[in-house]
């Protein structure tokens, strides 16, 4: 709400067009009332606003993960189809204080100590969190000067979210001398750190080759790399093999410790696998999945070719042995057998990387290089 007065009137000073959006995630008894209370403080300041309302089944997993994940898809295909570039959010400097909590509940590196990104691309819209810098209290400070009222989410006195934990253990906390003024000031501190082990970590990418969505990890330059060059390549190979989120700690650091006993393991959907030079981060075949015609199979794969009706891409698996001259592409059956095939029910129609083409082409849409440059 603070954000939205704000910018209603930055918009009329600066001539910008505003928009706002509230997303309805219709998990609890008030939700809609909430977002028409939203709509009607918007058509007082002129603001054009819509409700966007999560259709969804039976959630199973992380709640609060999934409802973040729909709502910025919601948000982004909302900002696309009006042509709007940029999106604002009202995230504080308490919820970076809590974040940075919630990363050390989860032994977190680094990267999850420094808090929620000022900004990121998603669906070809830029989202921004302006405020990350002040205080929920000065927010709320100034909606009272207004003689603005807002909502408190009910959801934020439920102690079954991590979240809720983490604001009440900083309220505990005070007495220590730590607060969100002081968090903050640790963040930025750590970023500084976080950019000086980037930098490290992309000079030694060359330890890693991607072969057919694999990535094989050269054994000596392993060894030769520090512990945290390590570990982030390690994340960013299970991260783009999987598609995925970066694991928890504790499954890395297992990870880690296979690899040094030089043992086979899997995490996050993954294979971790040892080969005679090194060892290699491979797709778990059961959690591949199915994709329709158009769509990039498992996150990663383009697939382009003669598709006919009823047929889908999934993994080649024991298809395998219909493909006579897989041998002469110099992949190996482990990757192979998880790369993808298009399929006619229980018929094998083209497995393009393991040298059946049959018309079609797969290719990755962003390669292992530019995953690690980029993030």
């Amino acid at each position: 709400m603070a954000v939205l007065h704000v910018m209603a009137e930055v918009a009329r000073t600066c001539g910008i067009s505003l928009f706002a959006v509230t997303v309805d995630h219709a998990l609890r008894d008030g939700s809609a009332a909430e977002a028409a209370g939203v709509a009607q403080a918007c058509e007082g300041l002129g603001v054009p606003h819509q409700v966007l309302v999560w259709q969804h089944g039976e959630i199973k997993g992380n709640l609060m993960d999934a409802a973040r994940r729909a709502r910025y898809g919601l948000m982004a295909d909302w900002a696309c189809g009006l042509g709007i570039s940029h999106i604002l959010l009202g995230h504080t400097a308490d919820d970076q204080a809590e974040t940075f909590l919630m990363g050390l509940a989860r032994r977190a590196g680094i990267d999850g100590l420094i808090g929620m990104h000022a900004g990121w691309n998603t669906g070809g819209v830029r989202f921004l969190r302006p405020y990350l810098g002040v205080t929920r209290q000065a927010l709320r400070a100034e909606l009272v000067r207004r003689s603005v009222g807002w909502i408190d989410d009910p959801s934020n006195e439920n102690d079954r979210f991590t979240r809720v934990k983490a604001r009440r253990a900083l309220t505990a906390l005070q007495p220590l001398g730590i607060t969100v003024e002081g968090l903050a000031g640790v963040m930025v501190n750590l970023s500084a750190a976080q950019g000086a082990v980037q930098q490290s970590t992309h000079d030694a990418i060359g330890m890693c080759r991607e072969h057919a969505g694999a990535v094989m990890f050269d054994g000596v330059m392993w060894r030769a790399a520090g512990a945290e060059v390590q570990r982030r390549l390690l994340i960013a190979a299970l991260r783009w093999v999987s598609s995925g989120l970066a694991p928890r700690g504790a499954g890395v650091d297992r990870v880690l410790q296979a690899v040094e006993r030089g043992k086979d393991t899997v995490l996050a959907g993954c294979r971790v696998r040892m080969t005679a030079d090194g060892f290699c981060v491979v797709r778990e075949a059961r959690f591949a999945g199915v994709s329709v015609l158009g769509a990039l199979w498992d996150g990663r794969w383009q697939i382009i070719g003669p598709f006919g009706p009823g047929q889908e891409v999934r993994a080649l698996g024991a298809g395998l042995a219909e493909c006579k001259g897989w041998r002469e592409t110099g992949i190996c059956r482990d990757v192979l057998e998880v790369g993808p095939a298009v399929w006619a029910g229980e018929t094998l129609i083209s497995a393009p990387i393991a040298g059946f083409k049959a018309g079609f082409d797969a290719r990755i849409v962003a390669s292992f290089t530019q995953f690690v440059l980029s993030h």
